[in-house]
């Protein structure tokens, strides 16, 4: 018999300061059904470090390993620092370039970052601003391969998980505004997962995107909280059953 372990995921929950105590019910129900919880960034609503303490107070309510990234309201204050290092006070597995392995599962992280998708990608050309955004989504692909190459050394013995903020195809953002598809993620997020042979990749920042895509043989899921809402996940968190790699 196949063996698996249970992913629950989900993303954008914008923790604010009002939010005391609005997530522990959420936090203790998922540690009930599943054995990892994924957060794909916004964990915080304006970058607060405050809003990050309120988070960290819940998720002492969650009993199973926690695995996030931040996203782009998590930087909006210059605090990510801060909210990184409060967040890994509670256990929380906060990937920014890193990879951890858990229960026969390898999850690589990276914030990602906009760009654009195909023919439409921006290039590192013209003013010194475009290409300094080009750049930083450069930097996000080559930590997203140093994550994934961490991994390598257990030599095909793990179902590998990428987890992003940005999504790295345009299938998950359909129903968003064309006109902003260069800001939810970019096509240059996707080399590295299929070169790779990554099986599952989890993002958000999409709100109004869809719920799975398909980059060659990897399935991608946005699990921002308002797309798991939309498309009937009551609670706001996808479950996964993961299937995990027979020993080799």
């Amino acid at each position: 018999m196949e063996q698996q372990i249970k992913i629950a995921a989900f993303a954008d929950i914008h923790v604010t300061q009002n939010d005391k105590g609005k997530w522990d019910q959420l936090f203790a129900e998922i540690s009930e059904n599943a054995d990892v919880m994924i957060i794909a960034g916004d964990l915080t609503d304006t970058g607060d470090e405050h809003e990050a303490e309120i988070l960290a107070e819940s998720l002492r309510a969650c009993r199973v390993p926690v695995v996030a990234v931040l996203g782009n309201h998590d930087y909006e204050k210059n605090k990510h620092k801060e909210i990184r290092a409060i967040l890994q006070k509670t256990g929380v597995h906060l990937l920014d370039g890193e990879a951890v392995v858990i229960k026969g599962v390898g999850f690589a992280g990276v914030k990602g970052f906009g760009g654009g998708f195909g023919r439409y990608m921006l290039s590192m050309f013209g003013e010194p601003a475009m290409k300094a955004f080009v750049q930083e989504t450069v930097d996000e692909v080559l930590k997203l391969d140093r994550a994934l190459a961490a991994l390598d050394k257990h030599e095909g013995e793990l179902t590998t998980i990428a987890v992003m903020h940005y999504s790295p195809l345009a299938d998950t953002i359909a129903g968003e505004p064309t006109e902003i598809f260069p800001f939810l993620g970019s096509s240059r997020l996707a080399e590295p997962l299929s070169r790779r042979q990554v099986d599952f990749v989890f993002h958000g920042h999409a709100h109004a995107g869809v719920l799975q895509g398909n980059l060659d043989k990897v399935t991608v899921y946005n699990v921002a909280y308002p797309v798991l809402k939309k498309q009937g996940y009551a609670n706001g968190y996808l479950i996964l059953d993961v299937p995990l790699r027979p020993p080799s």
